[in-house]
């Protein structure tokens, strides 16, 4: 399986959603909270092409987006191909 990493921050509903649907689907992923990590949020936006909003995911290099962008691969069965 890739990895997924989620960029996430503290009360953020939508990165709670995003880990729930992870657990729910048993996908191990790594959580980076940009509020904590020195460095992290600069970071996000690079690698996200300018997205600042929160969670920002991805598999491995792919960038899925946000929790809605998660949720419609999960919804269109597409998720765990792009896990393969």
């Amino acid at each position: 399986m890739k990895n997924v990493t989620v960029y996430m921050g503290p009360r953020c509903n939508f990165c709670d959603a995003a880990k729930r649907l992870l657990m729910r689907n048993n996908i191990p992923y790594k959580e980076i909270n940009i509020a904590l990590e020195d460095g992290k949020r600069e970071e996000m936006i690079k690698k996200s092409n300018g997205k600042r909003t929160i969670p920002q995911i991805f598999i491995e290099d792919l960038h899925v987006g946000g929790y809605v962008e998660l949720r419609e691969l999960e919804k269109e069965k597409k998720l765990d191909n792009l896990l393969k």
